[in-house]
């Protein structure tokens, strides 16, 4: 009974993992290069702001944004965060906006106090939206923890990276944004 019921599973298995376009991803992310530059969608949907009054876009127009979509149970996003930390402080009076906009992954991290609470054991200074229903992230089509968008003086999204590392390239583009390069 036992070896039947391997040799059904192993099949299944099989089958699906040769389907064909089972394992291609449709959207085919860019890693940490510069893209084609469509206009950045605002903050929709954000039932609290931490660190900040609310924030739009448009009020940030002029300014280099940098968009990090995180959640605080995250490792990865917990990786990448000292990074955004340092971003924020170095480049902040240089026209710099970060905001973080947290989007859970569990129903705990939908709590304001827990959000609240990770803001303060994280240190995190930059403003901070917290994006329950998804509705910012559908926006900008993200799909990963961590992502990072960069947005230019014209609202313009002009660079993304998913996941962790390429941090020196990263920051070459915030520099080459403020006109540091």
């Amino acid at each position: 009974m036992f070896k039947p019921t391997i040799s059904i599973l192993a099949a299944c298995l099989l089958a699906a993992a040769c389907t064909s376009g089972a394992q291609e991803d449709p959207l085919e992310p860019t890693r940490g290069v510069a893209i084609e530059s469509p206009k950045a969608p605002d903050f929709t949907g954000i039932t609290h702001w931490i660190n900040s009054r609310a924030l739009s876009l448009e009020q940030l127009r002029g300014k280099v944004v940098l968009v990090e979509f995180w959640t605080y149970d995250c490792i990865n996003c917990i990786h990448v965060l000292p990074h955004v930390k340092q971003w924020h402080e170095r480049y902040k009076d240089q026209g710099l906006v970060v905001v973080g906009v947290h989007t859970p992954e569990y129903g705990h991290e939908r709590i304001l106090g827990n959000l609240e609470k990770a803001v303060k054991r994280f240190d995190i200074s930059y403003p901070v939206a917290q994006d329950n229903d998804y509705k910012t992230w559908d926006a900008f089509g993200n799909r990963y923890w961590p992502a990072l968008y960069l947005i230019d003086q014209h609202g313009e999204i002009v660079y993304r990276h998913f996941g962790e590392g390429d941090y020196e390239q990263t920051e070459a583009q915030i520099q080459r944004l403020l006109g540091k390069t």
